[in-house]
């Protein structure tokens, strides 16, 4: 693997950064571009002072971006990186709570997500184009760039990555809950270079002790970043997801809020479309997929086809990682490697479970986060909010399956009828949960309970 190509010099894919950037992103863009930072620091439902914010008071943000000065000559000339993705955040934020403020107030006023805007001004779209063609991205609210990886600004330099040490350069909501959400998954990376590494010492290994090694600390990380995942659970309170959530959504997939599409003025004549801002742009599942072999038991169908879209949102970097990892990992490389090694087979059933646990958990959040929220069918990446999960969790239940035919009953590095009886179980719970979803009449609460009586619950 070339580790030339995974760095844009904002991220760098190795085991000192993992998927975080080099260093912090910066906290507010440079003074020559203050009236875009004045927007940003008013535009918050609760600003940073506790007062009301533009987005609490309906056609407020569109009278104060109309009045934005037009930057597009000023962000042709920028060859910072740190100051092209403090730019590309900050248009992404006005974009997407300029588009959306019409939805976010027919939630308010109705429980349901209105129409958004479906044309957005040139003095926006232009120098939003240009920037995000600087960094080689879609012009719309990413999880990379804009959102979560290179939205923290540190509260202390020396408490590290721990969500409640940070707090979000641009926001919407503003509320605790918002900062909780979104930081958190950049708390959870700061385990990401452990398990990068993990990766490149598995492909430097050359026997079976280094390849143990390799899996163990790759393991160790998946412990780690499950650990901090479940934290979500008190980070951001499930019943105030939707003070902020309107806000990610993005164009592609969600008809109902962006019909056919926004006209980008001065860029675009005909409606473009993209994915909005969501967790599955997150690179540390899809890694450890391509890494152990899960990816060779997603089903053929238009949920993977969403999955495998989702990648082309990402940096290219990463991207460029994501797919040279998958050549390296060719064939199901891992398992084939690790036939002959007891230790190694059952390192991998265990990392498995942890992906599980990881998905399952995610599963939990979308039944109580959204599903307990609102019937809006959709997730802010577009994809169809009941089945995407459930999609990759069969994946992974599959092929722990087929591991777990190659460990020996008499293991002595797992309880294998111990696994066997919770593998049984996980399936369970997924086949019932599925049954209790068939229809619109579904209750939610139902269907979360199941996952406390079947001793699956992720809180």
């Amino acid at each position: 693997m070339n580790l030339n190509r995974y760095s844009d010099n904002f991220f760098e894919v190795n085991h000192i950064n993992g998927f975080l950037p080099k260093k912090s992103p910066l906290s507010t863009l440079p003074v020559r571009y203050i009236e875009l930072q004045n927007l940003i620091d008013s535009m918050p439902i609760k600003m940073a002072d506790g007062t009301n914010g533009l987005l609490s008071i309906e056609g407020a943000i569109e009278k104060h971006v109309i009045r934005l000065p037009n930057f597009k000559d000023q962000v042709k000339n920028e060859d910072d990186i740190f100051v092209i993705q403090a730019l590309f955040r900050t248009y992404s934020f006005i974009t997407s709570a300029y588009l959306l403020a019409p939805s976010h107030f027919s939630y308010q006023k109705t429980g349901n997500y209105g129409k958004a805007y479906r044309f957005l001004p040139a003095n926006v779209a232009e120098p939003f184009v240009i920037v995000s063609e600087k960094l080689d991205v879609f012009p719309f609210l990413d999880y990379h760039y804009a959102y979560s990886l290179g939205n923290y600004v540190k509260i202390n330099n020396t408490d590290g990555y721990n969500w409640g040490n940070l707090n979000m350069a641009a926001k919407f909501s503003g509320m605790d809950d918002e900062r909780g959400f979104i930081m958190l998954h950049v708390d959870i990376n700061q385990h990401s270079p452990e398990l990068v590494g993990s990766i490149f010492d598995y492909l430097k290994s050359k026997n079976s002790n280094e390849v143990n090694s390799s899996l163990k600390k790759c393991l160790t990380s998946m412990k780690k970043i499950n650990h901090r995942r479940q934290i979500m659970w008190e980070a951001s309170r499930w019943k105030h997801y939707n003070d902020f959530r309107v806000f990610i959504m993005g164009i592609q997939g969600n008809d109902e809020i962006f019909g056919d599409g926004v006209i980008y003025e001065g860029v675009s004549k005909s409606p473009v479309q993209y994915r909005g801002q969501t967790g599955a742009q997150d690179n540390i599942i899809p890694t450890v997929d391509i890494f152990t072999g899960v990816i060779n038991y997603y089903p053929s169908n238009d949920l993977t086809k969403y999955l495998l879209d989702l990648r082309s949102y990402r940096p290219k970097c990463i991207q460029n990682f994501l797919s040279d990892l998958k050549d390296e990992m060719d064939g199901n490389r891992l398992f084939n490697s690790i036939k002959n090694n007891e230790e190694g087979m059952c390192l991998l059933i265990q990392i498995l479970d942890e992906i599980y646990h990881f998905r399952n958990g995610h599963w939990q959040f979308v039944q109580k986060y959204i599903m307990a929220n609102t019937k809006y069918a959709k997730a802010t990446g577009g994809t169809p909010i009941l089945s995407w999960i459930p999609n990759q969790i069969t994946a992974v239940l599959n092929y722990m399956s087929k591991v777990l035919d190659f460990i020996p009953n008499n293991s002595v590095f797992i309880d294998r009828d111990l696994f066997s009886n919770k593998l049984f179980k996980k399936a369970t719970l997924l086949k019932k949960q599925l049954q209790l979803l068939n229809g619109d009449d579904y209750n939610v609460d139902e269907v979360f309970s199941l996952n406390k009586k079947m001793g699956l619950s992720d809180n």
